[in-house]
């Protein structure tokens, strides 16, 4: 890792010329940030980032493996790799992970979805080479040592059991599961059966095919784009090729019913929705927020909106109702959720449904439509300003396309979908094959076929 050293030399070099050559830069605190730079190098690493001259850096790695990619014989390898970030590779042992991200006040974090897994490091720019080197120890030399393999058997089983004390997690997962046949059908987590049986041999292949210079995109915010590129091209350079391609995602329609006996049923009922970044999905974005997003007010209501209206008339019982929209690379998912009573389930589920078709029939005014837009841009725009959104946001973009769509091209995006859009979006949901996943006590809940 000598290279990070000179890495880190050139990064405050940098810094510190921009600094000192810029007109503008007497008598003010902060330089403005630069344009965002995007670079494909030859072995297919997409370098993305963003000079902001901020005094802290992030850097993340996406890589596509999420667990879509999994197959019926490695299910779980996806939530085992998650945890086992800190564990030894061949240049550092856990023990020097862990003291070294201390000692430098950095954090190293790793996060995966359906179809990514994404690991980002925050840091002072000061101790980019230090945490540049853990980062790139744990993307592309692990080593799975069969004894630190075999501890995380318990810490994945307690990671499950935590995330599914949310009732919404297991009905989200068993919603995927009713909607799609295979791929993207595949958990977030590890399946009960497999927890303790992930074996080193099993991650080992999995990073070997999934973990290449063609299928990542090394990003960073707060980071000279020079050395992210000279980082890309001297250690991301491990592994050629494209690696397996993900399954076309086959949307069937179905439903999964949890019958646990809870007073409260959660329920989400979906229809096929539309592919990230197509502007059927803008329609989609939009639809959500005339039909009601969530609160906007913390441990505020969701009253005004649309869906809660509806709901309201048909139940006199508490209720939490909502519109989500699910985006991925071949497809998604858009629908609603409800938590109500178990008495008043079928109620709530009906009227909301109901609701969506009204939209479909053309309910929809222009008041309703300027509102919903102005929600979605602020939406978007506030999980900009944050660096974890943006990194995110640049780094799914990147790797999907290769290219970066401006916070102003977004705006404008939003700005041309037009009452037509939204109304043939709610038709597609009125009209689609349903699919629905719940939880509770299900004795009032209706079948899909009833809805």
């Amino acid at each position: 890792m000598r290279v990070i050293s000179s890495v880190r030399v050139l990064s405050r070099r940098l810094y510190s010329a921009k600094a000192a050559t810029k007109p503008e830069a007497a008598g003010k605190a902060h330089l403005p940030p630069e344009e965002l730079e995007i670079t494909k190098l030859p072995n297919g690493l997409v370098v993305a980032s963003l000079e902001n001259y901020s005094p802290s850096s992030r850097i993340g790695v996406f890589i596509k493996a999420g667990s879509r990619y999994e197959s019926a014989n490695n299910l779980g390898v996806n939530h085992v790799l998650r945890l086992a970030s800190n564990l030894t590779t061949k240049g550092a042992s856990a023990f020097k992970i862990t003291r070294g991200l201390e000692a430098a006040g950095a954090s190293l974090s790793v996060t995966s979805t359906r179809e990514n897994i994404v690991y980002s490091v925050e840091c002072l720019r000061d101790y980019v080479d230090t945490v540049m080197e853990y980062l790139i120890n744990v993307t592309t030399a692990p080593e799975f040592r069969r004894w630190e393999v075999a501890e995380l058997g318990g810490k994945v089983k307690t990671d499950k059991i935590l995330a599914y004390q949310n009732p919404q997690v297991g009905v989200l997962e068993n919603l995927h599961v009713a909607a799609y046949r295979n791929g993207l059908s595949n958990s977030l987590f590890c399946p009960d059966y497999r927890i303790g049986k992930v074996s080193p041999d099993e991650l080992q292949q999995y990073v070997q095919n999934h973990f290449t210079s063609a299928r990542m995109a090394l990003v960073g915010l707060g980071v000279s784009h020079s050395v992210l590129k000279q980082v890309g091209e001297h250690f991301l350079n491990i592994r050629s090729g494209a690696g397996p391609a993900a399954i076309k995602a086959q949307y069937r329609g179905g439903e999964i019913r949890e019958q646990n006996g809870d007073s409260l049923v959660n329920a989400a009922i979906v229809a096929e929705g539309a592919a990230v970044g197509s502007p059927e999905a803008n329609a989609f974005n939009v639809l959500q927020h005339i039909l009601g997003a969530g609160p906007y007010i913390k441990r505020g209501s969701n009253s005004s909106s649309k869906l809660s209206q509806a709901v309201s008339k048909a139940t006199s019982e508490p209720f939490d109702v909502s519109a989500f929209s699910a985006n991925y690379s071949d497809t998604g998912l858009f629908g609603i959720y409800t938590i109500s009573q178990a008495a008043a389930a079928g109620d709530a589920i009906k009227a909301a449904v109901n609701q969506v078709k009204a939209v479909a029939g053309g309910t929809v005014t222009e008041a309703d439509l300027t509102r919903a837009k102005n929600q979605l841009k602020s939406q978007y725009l506030l999980s900009s300003e944050n660096s974890s959104g943006l990194l995110n946001e640049i780094g799914s973009q990147a790797l999907a396309a290769g290219t970066y769509t401006s916070p102003a091209a977004a705006i404008q995006q939003i700005d041309s979908v037009t009452s037509a859009d939204v109304v043939n979006a709610a038709k597609k949901f009125a009209s689609g094959k349903k699919s629905l996943a719940a939880s509770g006590n299900l004795e009032n809940t209706p079948f899909v076929a009833d809805l």
